[in-house]
């Protein structure tokens, strides 16, 4: 080869490895001031975020919100910083408006127990508060809290005809109601940060719209108490309505949603599956039956009027009206 063509060939090759290297410098040179510039974004204080979603009636545990770092410019008047809320505070507080996981809580998002519209906003969508009187023996002692759930166990006498011994009857009327309230105190007190149990004269109740009726009438019929839950039985409930279909989750559902379908079908009270005693169940001296009630008037009859043992009659029944006197035939009666 033509020392000449050599020596341009040489040239040009170092020429090619001089421009691919200025080009590698280029580019590494661009990207470091931007990761530079990065790394000196001041960090911002952290702020209070939820944990998971929460919607309107959650009330805030300790495990429902945890600070987190926010950028700096960020950060807004209405956000609770670490440091400077008190966390003590915001416990027993509840959801006024929704609140996606993640997402920083105002202060115009909670409402405190003892502020305007608190009750109602701790209901749930379609939920209603009714209160029921108690005592230190119907109400576990005083060992029942805001956020507990309870049973109702309602206790009567069941009078028969005559003076033949009464029925002692109870029986679970109502399962997995969530407390809202004892007496006035929609949280529980504690005293060097120990709970303080106290006995207390009225529990306030969430339950439907149906149920607040069904509750309504029982307070008319015997002694209403209170049967504290365990917290395992919300899982076992869980499974028994996983099983009998009566929480469906949808295919393609997200794990927020299937939490939230969850934590829904964990706080819904009911009155299915009642069971009930008696006194015949508990003591060989009392009555397992109902005792024998008064036959109803003969037909046409005022309660009362007639003798008590006139039966209803069994043919039909014709009313037949003379002048201003109207009379119930039996027809085919002699």
């Amino acid at each position: 080869m033509d020392k000449r063509k050599l020596i341009l060939l040489v040239g040009a090759l170092i020429v090619a490895i001089g421009t691919a290297f200025a080009a590698r410098s280029l580019f590494i040179g661009a990207s470091t001031p931007k990761a530079e510039a990065a790394a000196k974004v001041p960090k911002g204080p952290k702020v209070l975020v939820a944990q998971r979603a929460l919607p309107v009636g959650t009330i805030i545990t300790a495990d429902a919100v945890g600070y987190q770092d926010w950028p700096k410019g960020l950060v807004q008047d209405a956000y609770f910083i670490d440091g400077e809320a008190d966390m003590s505070k915001l416990l027993g507080t509840v959801v006024r408006h929704p609140i996606t996981a993640g997402e920083p809580i105002t202060q115009g998002s909670l409402v405190a127990p003892g502020d305007r519209g608190f009750l109602a906003a701790a209901l749930g969508p379609g939920m209603r508060a009714v209160t029921i009187p108690v005592s230190a023996r119907t109400g576990v002692a005083g060992f029942v809290f805001p956020g507990d759930h309870i049973d109702l166990v309602l206790t009567q006498s069941v009078k028969g005809q005559g003076q033949g011994q009464t029925l002692k009857a109870s029986e679970t009327i109502l399962k997995n109601l969530r407390v809202l309230a004892t007496d006035q105190k929609t949280s529980s007190e504690t005293v060097d940060g120990k709970t303080r149990v106290r006995t207390f004269s009225t529990v306030t109740i969430e339950v439907t719209p149906k149920l607040a009726e069904e509750v309504a009438v029982a307070q008319t019929i015997g002694t209403i108490s209170l049967s504290l839950r365990s917290l395992a039985d919300s899982q076992s409930d869980l499974d028994k309505a996983l099983a009998t279909s009566d929480v469906k989750v949808p295919n393609g559902a997200s794990k927020a949603e299937e939490d939230q379908l969850i934590r829904t079908a964990l706080a819904r009270p009911s009155d299915k599956g009642s069971t009930y005693t008696t006194g015949g169940d508990v003591s060989r001296f009392q009555r397992k039956s109902m005792p024998a009630m008064s036959p109803s008037p003969a037909f046409g009859q005022p309660m009362g009027a007639g003798p008590i043992a006139s039966a209803r009659p069994a043919g039909p029944v014709v009313r037949v009206t003379r002048g201003k006197n109207t009379e119930a035939v039996v027809v085919g009666a002699k």
